[in-house]
């Protein structure tokens, strides 16, 4: 069930700092038609998946997707045609593939490169210490635009969570001041459920709420 007081609290939340914040809806385990019904309260929301086998079903060309979970190379050609920012480009390989893959469409795939603020093995992401260089070191990918960075923070205390985004804040500072011509650094993807107003308190400006809206999950799909 969509929860129409948390959708209005958030847009409240965002209104208050004044700048402009991207949110996407995260639909991962939600119904097509729990999309329907969401896209038809909150059109100014763009929609999420993480699992590229769910956004294939789900698919629908009157919205606009992202992909925000972790992508497999081999399951990049299933999306390229789909979705408009790719969060969660981490690694040389799958930039390989999101280049090759581009390029048989004919389109240049705006992308975020995920930042690993907290050291997690179970996560994805390069190491805050290595962001500024892998950007860098995509300068010939002529298919690939880097539009900003993501990070899925660690689920931590407030005064702890507050330090990781002080980082994060340098890291994209310091991303934004890379001249590159396939670099065109506007956004800050950080900010979940739990932590989208320590988010705001900081530079994020694109939010990814799911459980906040939709509650918990409707169901659990097929492997």
């Amino acid at each position: 069930m969509i929860d129409l007081d948390a959708l209005h609290k958030v847009r409240d939340d965002v209104s208050a700092t004044g700048r402009n914040v991207l949110l996407v809806a995260a639909t991962k385990t939600q119904t097509k038609e729990t999309v329907d019904e969401f896209m038809a309260l909150a059109p100014d929301f763009v929609l999420g998946e993480n699992r590229v086998q769910e956004l294939v079903a789900k698919y629908d060309p009157r919205y606009k997707w992202h992909l925000i979970g972790q992508l497999q190379t081999n399951k990049v050609k299933y999306i390229i045609d789909k979705v408009e920012l790719i969060h969660s480009l981490d690694r040389i390989t799958l930039a390989d593939e999101i280049e090759r893959q581009a390029s048989k469409h004919g389109k240049v795939q705006s992308c975020l490169v995920e930042i690993n603020m907290g050291g997690e093995v179970t996560k994805g992401g390069v190491s805050p210490d290595e962001a500024v260089d892998f950007i860098t070191s995509l300068k010939e990918y002529n298919h690939i635009k880097i539009e900003g960075i993501m990070s899925v923070l660690p689920n931590k205390s407030t005064k702890e969570l507050d330090t990781l985004y002080d980082e994060l804040d340098l890291i994209f500072d310091k991303v934004k001041k890379i001249e590159q011509d396939n670099v065109e650094i506007k956004y800050l993807s950080a900010g979940m459920s739990g932590d989208y107003k320590v988010a705001l308190r900081h530079k994020s400006n694109v939010l990814r709420l799911g459980r906040l809206i939709f509650g918990e999950r409707v169901y659990t799909p097929s492997k």
